[in-house]
Parts: structure tokens; C-alpha cells; sequence
């Protein structure tokens, strides 16, 4: 461990991104003092190989559009590049070899969301992804309350590398997006004004049937 700031890793289909992701992420890094958020959109959900999902273009010209404006966000192609599945611990394990070959520090702080925290057990390598990266965790409205404890009984280790935010908590999920979408209605103070006139000028998410994903 150093004492500089460690690298937040934001990863996630962002199909497509919102204001509580940016919310989360910037909680995140003023909670932690991160030296900065890397959002990366990914090319697949391993976990769900069959899944519809936008192209990963769309879904990363989203993110880049969403971010333009915060100096310390930026993006990473590493997933999307991938052509094989991409899981987690491989990810972080580049990040940290990346980092540490250019003398920047090798800590990583892993945000993800209530949920996902949950299903940690079922991840590739959970005890890897717990090696190389701390997990900061985003509480959810309608979710119960993290206990790292009862974590910890399913991947051992887990709740020393657990820091959960105190906030903010949003109900909001980017399927809700997509169908209002869909429908014609407004995302305004859903997702940044420059991601609502990419999905329009694009035509996106005008499928209802791909309205499963998340």
C-alpha cells in the first residue's frame, strides 16, 4: 500500500449511463479521496452472454458525453477491447500492472452497487477481485442494507475490504430510461442533457423488447 490516491473503477454495461451513476461515482471519490474515476463501459456482460445491449460505441460515446465536464472522470476501452469475456479480476489485474509499471500507485477501489455486491460470490475469482481492489459500495432505495458480515461468510475476507457510501440513494435504473425512451417521453434530470441528444439522434432503445436488461 502507498499513501497516494488510489484509482476508482467503475465498471458496467451503462446501457446507458445516468445521474446516479455519476452521483455514485462522485461520492465515491470525494468519500475515498480518489485521484480519479475510470468509467468502464464493458463489451458483454460475461454473466449474461445472451443479453441484447446496445453497441458498445453508443454505449461509450454516452459515457464520454456524460463526463465531458468533470476533469477527474475518464474512460477506458480496456473491456471493450477484449475479445474474450471480461471478468472483473482480469480487469483490475491490467489496471494494477498498468499502474505500477508507469510508478503510480497500485490501489484500486472497485465501485459497484448494492446489488452487485451481493451476487459477489458468484463472480470469476471473487477472492482475486478482493485482492487487487477495494469495494466501495453504493447503497439503492428498495435494497436491503449492505452487512459485510454475512459477505464475509460467502467470500471470506470480504468485509475488511468493504466500504460502504452513506449515500446518495436514488431509485433509478437504466431500464426505466430505456423504456421512457421507448415511449417518448422525457429523460430530462435522468441522464445529462448531451446523453439524452445522443440517444435521440441516434434512435436508440426504440426495441421494447430489449427493455430486460439493466
Amino acid at each position: 500500500m502507498t499513501d497516494a490516491p488510489a484509482l476508482g473503477v467503475f465498471g458496467g454495461t451503462f446501457d446507458p449511463i445516468h445521474v446516479a451513476h455519476l452521483a455514485v461515482a462522485e461520492a465515491a471519490r470525494d468519500a475515498l479521496g480518489l485521484e480519479r474515476v475510470l468509467f468502464i463501459p464493458n463489451r458483454q456482460p460475461p454473466h449474461k452472454p445472451d443479453q441484447a445491449v446496445t453497441p458498445a460505441a453508443d454505449r461509450l460515446a454516452m459515457v464520454r458525453a456524460a463526463i465531458a465536464d468533470n476533469p477527474a472522470f475518464e474512460t477506458s476501452t480496456i473491456e471493450i477491447d477484449r475479445d474474450a469475456p471480461s471478468y472483473t479480476a482480469d480487469t483490475l489485474e491490467a489496471l494494477r500492472a498498468q499502474r505500477l509499471a508507469a510508478g503510480e500507485s497500485g490501489d484500486l477501489a472497485l465501485i459497484l452497487s448494492v446489488e452487485a455486491l451481493a451476487g459477489l460470490a458468484t463472480w470469476h475469482e471473487p477472492a482475486r477481485v478482493l485482492e487487487l481492489a477495494q469495494l466501495v459500495v453504493a447503497p439503492r432505495d428498495g435494497y436491503p442494507d449492505v452487512d459485510p458480515a454475512a459477505i464475509a461468510r460467502l467470500v471470506p475476507g470480504a468485509d475488511a475490504r468493504i466500504v460502504v457510501l452513506d449515500g446518495p440513494r436514488m431509485r433509478l435504473s437504466a431500464s426505466e430510461i430505456r423504456s421512457r425512451a421507448a415511449a417518448g417521453r422525457s429523460m430530462r434530470y435522468l441522464v445529462p442533457d448531451a446523453v439524452a441528444a445522443y440517444i435521440g439522434d441516434h434512435g436508440l432503445y426504440q426495441d421494447h423488447r430489449r427493455d430486460h436488461r439493466t
